[in-house]
């Protein structure tokens, strides 16, 4: 829950992304460590450690740039 951690549908497990609140262009590292988010129109599901980071939970749903720093190599 505490660790910089997200959900992404199809990117490897272990893939570092730097996401990117476009509201106050705070910015966090996080890992993909699980599936999801399986809402339309939603990339990521973050952690609460990483949604805290970003200063987005009370909003809890903001748009985000998502960048790939390093594809992991874990498969599903």
């Amino acid at each position: 829950m505490y660790d910089l951690t997200c959900a992404h549908k199809t990117l490897p497990f272990g893939t570092l992304l730097r996401i990117t609140n476009l509201s106050n262009y705070l910015s966090v590292i996080v890992t993909v460590t699980d599936r999801g988010p399986y809402t339309t129109g939603r990339t990521v599901d973050l952690s609460y450690g990483a949604a805290k980071k970003l200063n987005i939970i009370k909003k809890g749903i903001v748009n985000c740039k998502v960048e790939i720093l390093q594809l992991g190599q874990k498969k599903d």
